[in-house]
Formats: C-alpha cells, sequence, structure tokens
C-alpha cells in the first residue's frame, strides 16, 4: 500500500522509504544522544529529591554512557547474528522501557539501575540502526548524506540535552528529562514494523555469543573511569585508585585475548586489519573525548564561573545546535567534494581551534557572549569530523558486518567521550594540579589526543568516495 501511494506521487518507494526509515532511525539516535547529556543540569535536583552526594551522582552520568558503550559491540554483533529490525525492536523497547523507569524511579538505586538498562538498550539499538542506514544507502553521495544527518541528529541530541535539562527540570521537574522520550520511542518502534523490512529467519546451529568479551569489554573502561575519578576526589584513596585501574588494564589484556582464543569472538581480531578502519575509530575515540570535554568545560564555566542559573546556561548553548544544523547542510557537500580524510583532519583541526579559544576565554575571565567561537568551531568539527570518520569506519561494510562494524564506530564515539572526559577534565581538575588553571590543563590533554588523532588518519589508507551505482 505505501508503495502505491509513493508510486502514484511520482516518487520511488524505494528511495521514499531510505530517507523515512533514516527519519525513525536518527529520531531514536536523537534521544539516545539527548540522555547522553540530559542529566547533568538536573543532577543537582535529583541529588536533593534521593539525598544523594555530587560523587554518588556521577554514576547517574557514567553508568549510563559506559554501559552503553561497551556493550555496543556486542549488539552489532548480535544485529549480525539475529537480523536487524529483530535487535533494532529489541533494543528500543528496552530503551523506552528503561526510560520509564528511570522517570518513575523511587529510589536513587533504582535510578541507577534503570540508566544502566537504558544503556543496555543503547547499545542493543544503535549498531541495528546504523546498519539499517548503511544498508539501504549505497556508497558515495547518499550515504555520505545519510551519515551527515544521522551525525548532525547524534550532535544536536547531545547539545540540546543541555538546553532541554535546563527547560524541563525549571519548569516540570527531573523526572521528565527521562519521560519525554518514551512516547517517541513508541514512534520510532511502530516506524520500525512499518518501514524496515523483516529479517530472514535465524538458522539454526547459529555461532554463540562471545559474552566473556562483552563483560570484559564493560568492566575495562568502567574500571578505569573509576580509577581516575577516584584519584582526583579530595581525600582519595590511591590504593583503591591504583586497584581499579590495574583491573582496567586487566580487562583490556583479558579482552584481546578471549577474542584472540574465541572461536565465534565477540569482534575478530581481523576486523582490526583494515587500517583505516582502526584509523577511524582511534581518531574518533580521540575526537570524541575533546568533544564531550568541551560540553562540560561550557557548562562548569558558564555556571560555576559566570554563577549563570541552569536555564540560561542551557540557552547559552543554543548557538551550538543552530551551527550544527547549518553545518549538517553543508558537510555532505565537501564530503563528496573533498573525501574524507580532508573533512576528518578539518574537523580534528576545528576541534583544536575550540578548545584553545575555551582556555582563552577561561583565562581572561570573559563573558558568556566570548564562548560562541568556540561553540560554532565545536559544531563545525563535529560536522567535518564525525561524519567523515562514520564514512571510513563502514566503507567496504557487507551483510555480514555492518552490525559489527557500526557497532565498533559506535563504541569508539562513546567510550572515547566518556574517557576523555575522565582523563581530561579529571586531572585538569584534580587537588592535586590545583596550582594550574584546570581549563588550560584539559584543554591542552585534550588538543594533544586531537593532534594524535590527526597523524594517525593523515597516514592511513584511506579510500576515496565512491560513487553510486547507477
Amino acid at each position: 500500500m505505501l508503495s502505491d501511494i509513493l508510486s502514484s506521487r511520482g516518487q520511488s518507494p524505494s528511495s521514499t522509504r531510505a530517507w523515512l526509515v533514516l527519519c525513525s532511525m536518527s529520531m531514536l539516535q536523537f534521544f539516545i544522544a539527548v540522555d547522553v547529556t540530559v542529566v547533568n543540569i538536573a543532577l543537582p535536583s535529583i541529588g536533593a529529591d534521593f539525598d544523594v552526594a555530587g560523587h554518588a551522582l556521577t554514576w547517574v552520568v557514567v553508568g549510563y554512557t559506559i554501559t552503553g558503550g561497551g556493550l555496543l559491540m556486542l549488539g552489532g554483533r548480535l544485529s549480525d547474528l539475529f537480523g536487524r529490525r529483530r535487535v533494532l525492536l529489541a533494543g528500543a523497547t528496552l530503551f523506552g522501557a528503561a526510560s520509564l523507569l528511570a522517570g518513575l524511579a523511587p529510589s536513587f538505586l533504582v535510578l541507577v539501575l534503570a540508566r544502566l538498562l537504558q544503556g543496555v538498550g543503547e547499545a542493543i539499538a544503535l549498531p541495528a540502526a546504523m546498519a539499517t542506514i548503511v544498508m539501504m544507502f549505497p556508497e558515495g553521495p547518499l550515504r555520505s548524506r545519510a551519515l551527515s544527518v544521522w551525525a548532525a541528529v547524534a550532535s544536536c541530541g547531545l547539545v540540546l540535552g543541555f538546553v532541554l535539562s535546563g527547560i524541563i527540570t525549571a519548569h516540570l521537574g527531573w523526572r521528565w528529562v527521562f519521560l519525554i522520550s518514551v512516547p517517541f520511542i513508541l514512534i520510532v518502534i511502530v516506524a520500525s514494523l512499518l518501514l524496515v523490512r523483516a529479517d530472514r529467519p535465524v538458522a539454526r546451529g547459529t555461532a554463540p555469543l562471545d559474552l566473556p568479551g562483552a563483560l570484559l569489554l564493560t568492566a575495562c573502561p568502567l574500571a578505569f573511569t573509576y580509577g581516575v575519578v577516584q584519584v582526583g576526589e579530595p581525600g582519595a584513596n590511591l590504593v583503591v585508585s591504583a586497584a581499579a585501574l590495574a583491573a582496567a588494564v586487566l580487562a583490556g589484556v583479558g579482552f584481546v585475548r578471549v577474542e584472540a582464543r574465541s572461536p565465534h569472538p565477540l569482534v575478530p581480531l581481523s576486523f582490526f586489519a583494515d587500517r583505516a578502519r582502526v584509523a577511524a575509530n582511534l581518531a574518533t575515540m580521540l575526537l570524541s573525548g575533546a568533544l564531550s570535554t568541551s560540553f562540560l568545560l561550557f557548562t562548569f564555566y558558564l555556571q560555576d564561573v559566570l554563577g549563570i542559573g541552569p536555564l540560561g546556561a542551557g540557552l547559552t548553548m543554543l548557538p551550538l545546535a543552530v551551527s550544527l544544523v547549518m553545518a549538517s547542510l553543508l558537510v555532505p557537500r565537501l564530503l563528496s567534494r573533498w573525501g574524507a580524510r580532508i573533512c576528518v583532519l578539518a574537523g580534528l583541526g576545528l576541534a583544536a581551534a575550540a578548545m584553545a579559544t575555551i582556555a582563552l576565554v577561561a583565562a581572561l575571565g570573559a563573558g558568556s557572549l566570548w564562548l560562541l567561537p568556540a561553540m560554532v568551531l565545536i559544531a563545525a568539527a563535529m560536522g567535518f569530523g564525525l561524519v567523515g570518520l562514520q564514512y571510513i569506519a563502514v566503507s567496504g561494510a557487507t551483510e555480514k558486518d555492518a552490525g559489527i562494524a557500526s557497532g565498533v564506530q559506535r563504541a569508539a564515539d562513546q567510550l572515547g567521550g566518556a574517557s576523555g572526559v575522565a582523563i581530561y577534565v579529571g586531572i585538569g581538575f584534580a587537588p592535586a594540579v590545583h596550582f594550574a588553571d584546570p581549563f588550560l590543563i584539559a584543554t591542552v590533554l585534550a588538543v594533544a589526543g586531537l593532534i594524535i588523532g590527526a597523524v594517525v588518519i593523515h597516514r592511513a589508507p584511506v579510500a576515496k568516495l565512491s560513487e553510486p551505482a547507477a
């Protein structure tokens, strides 16, 4: 019926359906991205309601980000084994149910549990959603345009999370920062049922899942982040911090060993034989670490230094969101004209310029208007850098490995952001280095990471964008 309607309007059913699917997948991506940042400004209200100290509140943010990022590759594997639509529906349903639980949480423990479940739902749904887009748009300008929309929506979700958090918390209460996504997730579920083709029956003898690998991959960043955050706390127990960091290293080594020996690894090590993919995922981690750090530095400066309230701080971030929309319109054309490598290098350079601007504004104690250039630069860095990196990371993907390629790229993005904040902000704002400007330290570390990312991409064998088949 849908095909007949579209044909009668002179539109290609397949191409129109592809863009409708992109819209629904982008809606899912938007609210998943929103939930990364939407709790930041609401944290004081959550702490007041549950009588919870600031240190414990960090797990409302970290639990979601790292659990989701750590399990993303498992989600990608599930998509490849059991079908994209099945896994997409399961993940979106779990995410929506966990959002409802978070909004209705009667205790802080239940809220943290709900956030962990949100992360699991994200990890299951996102690789399937991205793989669906990759398979519906052929390599070349069409796919680059689709991925530009996807990346722009994710970036806008991250930024608008701050804005929405301030508005919703001020007028409706913190619980609505979670409840507001539930009806939209229902729309995504219905759209997926109507628009995404049904999966083939699951073949008998399907390879078992690599659960040990998934657990080790999740434990590694969790332990690492805990260790780094603890070091920065006043009166920190260095033995506990050292033990957590050692556990992170052991989990990382254990993950590589498990993947090398497993007959059905979560991520076959041969997947990383492609130097371009490895370079893209490493650069993604470094760029995401800097971008996530910039968001937190914006918040710290606006609220803690300038004393702007939650609503004002959220609204001050609006130029960043507007700039992202403009970048999303420009990047697809330049990606086709310049190629992915140039776009990524431009994104990394723009991010470095933004971080330097933040450090300069903080050193001068300037007003909020002086942060506008940094916000515009960050938006451009997201538009150029993340879209180009996504294109490189999934280039050459097939039906058999599109899910895992998407999962690895999303995991690199999310874990890179969480780890970057833990390292750059954790070290920059640690009491042990109080003699120096914390904004300067955090930005210097982030810029160093961006330089490494630029060198890696410059040396990678990145193929030129191919034109779609006629």
